[in-house]
């Protein structure tokens, strides 16, 4: 995300959760109640292994070099061994 600075008033660059696992793991909890276009900006990430900003006059590209483990409810809420 892009913030503005307190003290200089410049903006600045804030990296999300995917950015600041670069080299790492990336632990996603509740990964079906996502929103869709979240879950596709995730697997684009995933993908390329950059994020790519362009806000407030800002365009770069930042590393995400990370490996994503999410997890999931059943359908139905619960565990079926059956399906």
């Amino acid at each position: 995300s892009v913030t503005k600075d307190a003290f200089t008033g410049e903006l600045m660059l804030e990296g999300g959760a995917l950015v600041i696992a670069d080299q790492g793991i990336c632990c996603i909890d509740e990964f079906d109640k996502m929103e869709e276009t979240d879950r596709t900006a995730i697997h684009e990430v995933m993908e390329q292994q950059t994020v790519s900003i362009a806000k407030a006059g800002i365009t770069t590209s930042l590393n995400a070099r990370t490996s994503v483990l999410a997890a999931a409810n059943p359908a139905y809420g619960r565990y079926n061994p059956r399906r």
